[in-house]
């Protein structure tokens, strides 16, 4: 990328070392902006964080986000670029546990409901597709207030189809009670069923990506660095943080990314306050309950001929899929409860340990022998407070675009403001990259 010019001598705050944070970092450094980054953890990566000491065997898993899609070229490009390897997983895809249509409990070598779904909601996607797939229309609004649980109660739909949909909060985060309809109408109408292609991971660990970034900067990553406040002015910016010994301190800048999740960010002290809609739909959006649970076995029981090696279910114990597939030696099954199921889980583990939950998936397969445990309960992250944004029915629909719109010298990125890829790495990617763009265009264009 050949720079403009335009940021020749300008200084940019980055909040946030997440994926979001990072990319936005490195292109606006690109584009000949000199950056500050700072976060609040005393690691880089955010939500994508590789555990690397927990295990035996020398092996890693990802204690946050783990799967990338074949189609979310971003991701893809910049793993490329910083010289990590993307590795093909999970050839079978997604089956699903739960009950049939007779009620019997069994494997479905399948995805289960989200084969079944896009047929109960053709109406309802027919309709979102008139309006463009448009936040701002009546179709939106409508969907928006409505419940899943509530469209599976106009249903009449049978108790398999409800379990079905539970499962889905291993991808939502969200039970059908909380989550609005508009966001599963929306995943159907533009993406269809998640990981049917080719899903991958990074070889040398997720987090790889974020490590190399952050070294490989020319400007300062200053870790354990809270963001507090952001005034602006007609000519820039002052930013105040708490350092690591809890001192506060100021930086003046041209420009603000905040890369924070929106749960952090409505902390922030915004001086002039940020307009009405755009502080309402940051204090609204909701993060999910997460639970993720690492198991190291001897060996991976639960891999069969013909069968997948990733399953969702309406179970307590959440999604569960093949943690190290990539790696050789002892086996690593990830499981990941979303929504309601993260407190269940957390309550199993504390009540029956470990063998709790083993004694849950005796459907997986006879168990190997336990080697090593790891737990994450990112509702309890104070620097996040859950996993990743969803929308509920709180949520008005035309706060979404509000949530990506530059306020004056202040520009934001994240997971939570990507439309097509919310929810994953790929979106806080793309984000970044968008809000280095919008720097730039705010410098030529003031």
């Amino acid at each position: 990328m050949m720079p403009s010019g335009a940021l020749s001598g300008a200084t940019v705050v980055v909040a946030g070392a997440g994926f979001a944070g990072l990319s936005a970092a490195r292109s606006l450094e690109a584009r000949g902006a000199r950056v500050i980054v700072v976060e609040a953890r005393d690691r880089v990566g955010g939500r994508v964080w590789t555990l690397r000491s927990q295990f035996a065997g020398r092996q890693h898993a990802e204690a946050g986000a783990d799967l990338i899609e074949a189609e979310q070229t971003r991701m893809l490009e910049l793993a490329r670029e910083v010289g990590v390897h993307p590795v093909r997983i999970l050839r079978r895809g997604f089956g699903f546990y739960g009950p049939d249509a007779r009620g019997r409990r069994r494997v479905h070598r399948g995805p289960g409901a989200f084969q079944i779904v896009p047929r109960l909601l053709a109406s309802e996607i027919r309709d979102f597709s008139l309006a463009e797939a448009r936040w701002d229309s009546a179709v939106a609004r409508r969907l928006g207030r409505t419940s899943v649980s509530r469209w599976l109660e106009t249903l009449d739909a049978p108790p398999n189809v409800h379990a079905g949909v539970r499962g889905f909060r291993g991808f939502f985060l969200a039970d059908p009670e909380e989550l609005s309809l508009l966001p599963l109408v929306e995943q159907f109408a533009e993406n269809g069923a998640p990981g049917r292609g080719e899903v991958l991971r990074i070889r040398e660990g997720n987090d790889a990506i974020a490590t190399r970034i952050a070294k490989r900067l020319a400007g300062r990553v200053l870790t354990r660095t809270i963001l507090r406040r952001v005034t602006q002015r007609a000519n820039g910016v002052t930013v105040a943080v708490d350092d690591a010994r809890g001192a506060r301190r100021e930086i003046d800048a041209s420009y603000v990314v905040c890369a924070l999740p929106a749960s952090t960010a409505k902390d922030v002290l915004f001086e002039p306050a940020l307009p009405p809609p755009q502080h309402d739909a940051i204090a609204g959006l909701r993060y999910g309950c997460a639970t993720r649970l690492l198991l190291q076995f001897e060996r991976r029981f639960w891999k069969m001929r013909g069968r997948p090696m990733a399953f969702g279910t309406d179970l307590p114990t959440g999604a569960i899929w093949d943690g190290n597939e990539q790696q050789s030696g002892p086996a690593i099954l990830s499981f990941l409860a979303g929504g309601r199921a993260s407190g269940e889980l957390q309550a199993i583990l504390a009540d029956e340990g470990e063998q709790g939950v083993i004694r849950r998936i005796a459907w997986l397969g006879r168990p190997a022998r336990l080697v090593a445990s790891q737990r994450i309960v990112w509702e309890q992250d104070p620097w996040v407070g859950g996993g990743y944004a969803y929308f509920d029915t709180r949520f008005d629909p035309l706060w979404r675009d509000w949530l990506a719109r530059p306020a004056g010298r202040i520009v934001f990125a994240g997971e939570h403001t990507s439309i097509k890829w919310q929810g994953y790495m790929n979106g806080a990617v793309e984000s970044g990259l968008r809000a280095a763009a919008e720097v730039e265009s705010l410098a030529l264009c003031p």
